[in-house]
């Protein structure tokens, strides 16, 4: 399968580390142009040079700013106002006892998980449609699906992506325009080790601890392991081609699989 994205302008949301730059390294080994997107210069700098180390023909932007507000993200779109390919990978997630978590971070969630991919969507959108061809992709996750006990405040966040997605899916019907949302199951990144290692101690081996965490909290996964970040972004870089321009409106699984029994 070939998958060809030259002269197509991709940009991903938190990309500087994760899943987020594992897809800027597959969107840019396709020949997209790709904009890396983090909070800080700094952050976005050593992505920069860290991308075009491993991929020497790559063309990479700096697209520094917080799209978690509405100013960061109006500055964004100012500086680069068209683009052909929207992911929509940015996310927070944490752990609180359920009755733990207050107003405010549940205000927190939504604006980071959920709103920021508004914003852009909606930014975007009109001029992907005008040109008849446009991607758009939101990471979303298996917790939108199985909410886990310890973090329903990011599960939340992700069930109301599905939903975003989907709906402007039906604004962008018969555009030539895409939207669609990636399931990604439990992955293999710095943030998610630490998460770990809250919930299962530091004692074990991190083989042992990642066995742990998968069979006492993730134990819908049948891959019974952590994803790659780079298996999630083979999917979007699929999604984001022409290959994938009959599949609109979709939640696509990245997830491990699931136990049948444990979906709700």
């Amino acid at each position: 399968m070939q998958i060809d994205l030259s002269g197509r302008t991709a940009l991903v949301t938190g990309s500087t580390q994760g899943i987020g730059y594992a897809i800027a390294v597959g969107l840019a080994r396709a020949g997209a142009t790709v904009l890396i997107n983090g909070r800080s210069d700094a952050s976005v700098g050593a992505a920069l040079d860290r991308l075009t180390a491993e991929v020497p023909e790559a063309t990479v932007v700096a697209a520094p700013a917080d799209v978690s507000t509405e100013d960061g993200t109006r500055a964004l779109v100012q500086a680069h106002p068209d683009v052909d390919v929207l992911v929509n990978n940015l996310g927070i997630f944490g752990a609180t006892p359920a009755l733990e978590i207050d107003d405010d971070e549940w205000r927190r969630y939504f604006e980071v998980n959920v709103l920021a991919a508004v914003r852009l969507i909606r930014a975007y959108l009109p001029g992907m449609k005008d040109r008849g061809w446009g991607r758009i992709l939101s990471i979303a996750s298996d917790s939108a699906v199985v909410i886990p006990a310890e973090m329903i405040h990011y599960g939340m966040s992700k069930t109301a992506l599905l939903a975003v997605s989907r709906g402007f899916a039906k604004e962008a019907a018969g555009s030539g325009v895409t939207v669609n949302s990636v399931i990604a199951g439990p992955t293999h990144t710095g943030g998610v080790e630490t998460f770990v290692r809250d919930l299962v101690g530091d004692e074990l081996p991190w083989d042992e601890a990642q066995h742990e965490f998968m069979v006492k909290y993730r134990p819908q996964s049948l891959i019974q392991r952590l994803i790659e970040p780079e298996e999630i972004a083979n999917m979007v870089v699929y999604l984001s081609s022409p290959l994938a321009s009959a599949t609109t409106g979709g939640a696509l699984r990245v997830d491990g699989g699931y136990v049948d029994s444990i979906l709700p």
